[in-house]
């Protein structure tokens, strides 16, 4: 594994992670949208990610030793697709609402703030460690090229 596929590894998380903020974003904007261009109430939507070098299931440790002892390069992780959530909506009493159903119930996005914000939180975390890992291999590089100019 070389430096190039160290970055290129970071870069694809950072995209990825960049990915999973936005529909997050999304999720915590429309939490209160009853009513859609499609219809209904909004559906909360999640992100799939896939590694970009799978060729069957493996252990950790077996991925490992593939990336670091073979010639295939890793080539990290993408989004494969945006899912909607299939969780029923929540059901909230409201006559006057104009949203609301016959008996009064208006249907509002499967959204729940406190897991988006945590969710949130977590693709912050993964962003800024893909961040890490980029600069740790960044200085690696241009403390190999000090070592060349002496």
């Amino acid at each position: 594994m070389g430096f190039f596929s160290i970055f290129r590894v970071a870069a694809s998380g950072m995209a990825s992670q960049r990915v999973r903020m936005n529909v997050i974003s999304s999720n915590l904007a429309n939490a209160n949208t009853t009513r859609t261009p499609e219809g209904g109430p909004y559906r909360r939507k999640d992100v799939v990610f896939m590694s970009t070098d799978v060729d069957r299931p493996e252990s950790f440790g077996d991925f490992i030793r593939r990336a670091v002892f073979s010639d295939r390069e890793v080539e990290g992780v993408k989004v494969l697709e945006i899912v909607e959530d299939p969780s029923p909506f929540r059901k909230v009493y409201d006559p006057y609402h104009p949203d609301a159903d016959k008996d009064g119930y208006v249907s509002y996005p499967n959204v729940d703030v406190v897991k988006e914000m945590v969710n949130l939180l977590s693709a912050s975390r993964s962003f800024e460690a893909n961040v890490t890992a980029f600069n740790a291999a960044k200085s690696m590089v241009m403390k190999t090229l000090e070592i060349g100019r002496v």
